[in-house]
């Protein structure tokens, strides 16, 4: 700013003051310090009244000169000005700054818009974007219409037809396709487990043959609704027009090895299975059977639309499974069994003890075809009958300690446990569907006094049928030993061994042979004491014995009985009730 204000003044000094350009001459347009006249103002620029016009010129002259002089000591002022602080540079330029401002205030004012001409203006900006919006509209509309009347012939965007794509293809052209495709056409069958085999359409004498549904396809395709196609690819079945020889496809058919019996493998539903604390729903398997009903519906489906694969798992034709995991039966079967196990029926053979947990339930625990939570029979009864087995004594041989501390075996004999093995099974099956937690004996057709290792346990009577001596034990001490008189084996009334119960006692009866036909007995013998424990066999008194003991039961013995002296009748009779085991042995 300084080099241009300083060139500026050399200029004007170089001006020839005698000159008389000098006294005319006007400030460039580009001086900052040239102002425009007024009205009243004189062309040199200066301010002058109208008298003052008249002056003197030595007045002028003598003005110019000073003029000059006062320039000369403005530019020695410039020179200083170039050595002085940045602090006066700082105001100069503030100077030049403030100049600037007051040439932009002299600028001219822009004339502010009429609403007229913003309205006039607003106008054509709405016809200009209404022409093009029209336009957009107008191509738009072209291109739906001409592919809506395209589509009336050809197929729609994406279109596959029988698993391949027809494009924007007509009749005539998905045709050709065939032809060219028949004479090398193979329908490759996908099985379960990634293997494959294929059917080659020579072997079965493939024909292609037109027809009329590829036209009917295209009729039916909504071609107004064209853009659908385009998120909505359209997948057509379509029975392409071929035939084959029916005889020859099923001697291929036979001869597949999907279709052996030996590579079949049957489905199982899903089912509840125990696991390692409760029942879980075991997953579905799909075998390998086939329905070859169905297969050959689907076979025919698919070479008659020119198909190049069959899925045999898309297209149904395996037996699948009824139920699977998620099916509402399996999981009510599964929590109905869980409920099951829950029950615990522990059964008393004093002092042994056999528990039915969840364990032992979970084997019996089943499902039908149905899904209908059922147990499994037999299998109860099996275990009911290995409780039976274990601990029944009734009609086995036992081992039995005699009052004079031999062993002996006894068999036969009505004596001894037995369970009810039909009354018992419903009694389990019931704590178990209730969930019962219960400790109790089984059901009980015959008892015993003990499970121990003689059930006849330590009250009993004994006949020792060899010695021919009767005891009575009492909490296993002897309390009464007598001899006796048993039936005579020589006419066939021996005494039979065995265990058994007293059936009851009663004082004073007739003890009475077989009837005759003339209504009297082969015989009757009046008693006092009457104890039976075999049918008509039992302890008596024998009033008509002139003697017991030792052998004389094989020449007087009775038909059965144990006959005894009145007074040791007497003392059994006191001892003995019903219900308590005798033992008759050799």
């Amino acid at each position: 700013m300084r080099k241009r204000k300083k060139k500026e003044e050399d200029d004007f000094i170089k001006i020839d003051l005698d000159s008389e350009e000098f006294d005319r001459k006007e400030p460039d347009e580009g001086d900052p310090d040239r102002k425009e006249p007024d009205d009243g103002e004189s062309d040199e620029g200066d301010s002058f009244d109208e008298g003052e016009v008249s002056e003197d010129d030595d007045t002028t002259e003598k003005a110019d000169i000073d003029q000059a002089e006062e320039t000369a000591g403005t530019e020695e002022a410039a020179e200083a000005e170039e050595t002085a602080e940045p602090e006066e540079a700082e105001e100069e330029f503030s100077e030049d700054i403030n100049l600037t401002e007051m040439d932009l205030e002299d600028e001219p004012e822009v004339k502010e818009e009429t609403e007229e001409e913003k309205a006039i203006r607003r106008h054509k900006r709405r016809k200009c974007a209404a022409i093009i919006c029209g336009s957009i509209v107008g191509l738009l509309a072209a291109v739906y219409l001409g592919f809506a009347f395209y589509f009336e012939s050809h197929f729609m965007f994406y279109t596959r037809i029988n698993g391949t794509d027809f494009s924007m293809k007509n009749v005539s052209q998905v045709e050709e396709f065939m032809k060219k495709q028949v004479t090398d056409y193979v329908l490759t069958l996908e099985e379960a487990g990634g293997a494959t085999e294929k059917i080659v359409g020579r072997d079965i004498a493939l024909e292609y043959v037109p027809s009329e549904e590829l036209k009917q396809c295209v009729k039916k395709q909504d071609n107004f609704l064209w853009p659908k196609s385009l998120w909505k690819h359209p997948k057509i079945q379509a029975s392409i027009g071929v035939k084959y020889d029916e005889a020859a496809l099923a001697t291929v058919v036979a001869g597949l090895a999907c279709m052996q019996a030996e590579n079949q493998t049957p489905s199982v539903d899903a089912h509840p299975g125990f696991g390692t604390t409760a029942f879980e729903v075991v997953p579905e398997v799909v075998g390998t059977q086939i329905d070859a009903e169905k297969f050959n519906a689907a076979l025919a489906e698919a070479l008659n639309g020119f198909q190049a694969e069959m899925n045999l798992s898309e297209c149904g034709v395996y037996l699948l499974p009824r139920f699977v995991s998620d099916s509402p039966e399996v999981l009510a079967a599964t929590e109905s069994m869980n409920s099951y196990l829950g029950a615990q029926i522990t059964y008393d053979f004093n002092p042994n003890t056999e528990v039915v947990n969840s364990a032992v339930i979970a084997q019996w625990v089943k499902v039908n075809e149905n899904m209908e939570v059922t147990f499994d029979a037999e299998a109860v009864k099996a275990y009911i009958a290995s409780l039976a087995e274990k601990y029944d004594t009734k009609g086995k041989p036992r081992q039995f300690t005699t009052a004079t501390g031999n062993t002996v075996t006894v068999e036969g004999g009505k004596y001894g446990w037995q369970m009810d093995q039909e009354a018992e099974y419903e009694a389990l099956i019931a704590n178990i569907q209730n969930a019962e937690t219960v400790t109790r004996e089984p059901a009980y057709k015959s008892r015993a006094a003990s499970h121990g290792a003689m059930d006849v346990g330590s009250t009993y009577a004994e006949v020792d049928l060899s010695n021919q001596k009767a005891y009575f034990i009492k909490d296993g001490q002897v309390v009464l030993e007598s001899d006796v008189v048993t039936g005579n084996p020589n006419k066939g009334n021996g005494t039979p061994q065995g265990t058994y119960s007293l059936t009851y006692k009663t004082r004073n009866a007739v003890l009475r042979g077989d009837r005759k036909p003339d209504g009297t007995y082969s015989y009757e013998s009046p008693v006092k004491y009457w104890m039976p424990f075999n049918g008509g066999i039992g302890f008596h008194d024998a009033s008509w014995q002139s003697s017991f003991g030792g052998s004389r039961y094989k020449s007087h013995g009775s038909h059965g009985c144990v006959n005894m002296p009145t007074s040791k009748a007497a003392e059994m009779y006191d001892l003995i009730s019903e219900g308590t085991p005798v033992v008759c042995h050799y």
